[in-house]
């Protein structure tokens, strides 16, 4: 899993099926107290964030596809959660 901050969409108008309807995000990948790790990854949401969120996202091919119920679909990453609060503990 990983923890990161919605930056931006990407919209496309020629992509495979499977992104018909999907929105992609991109995702700068943060450590637990918010400071960017400068890399980030392109999600597909399926929770509804938006820029300026801190997210979950599964960046895992197998997992992802059970998302969507798909043994073949192409996708790796996906926004599963927005973050509340990221509590840690100190010690």
């Amino acid at each position: 899993m990983i923890i990161g901050r919605v930056t931006g969409e990407i919209h496309s108008t020629i992509n495979h099926p499977f992104y018909d309807s999907k929105k992609l995000l991109v995702v700068e990948k943060t450590d637990p107290s918010g400071k960017p790790t400068g890399d980030y990854v392109i999600a597909v949401d399926v929770v509804d964030a938006g820029v300026g969120e801190r997210v979950l996202v599964l960046d895992e091919g197998n997992g992802a596809r059970q998302v969507f119920d798909s043994t073949d679909a192409p996708v790796r990453s996906v926004v599963v959660g927005i973050i509340d609060e990221i509590q840690l503990e100190v010690g």
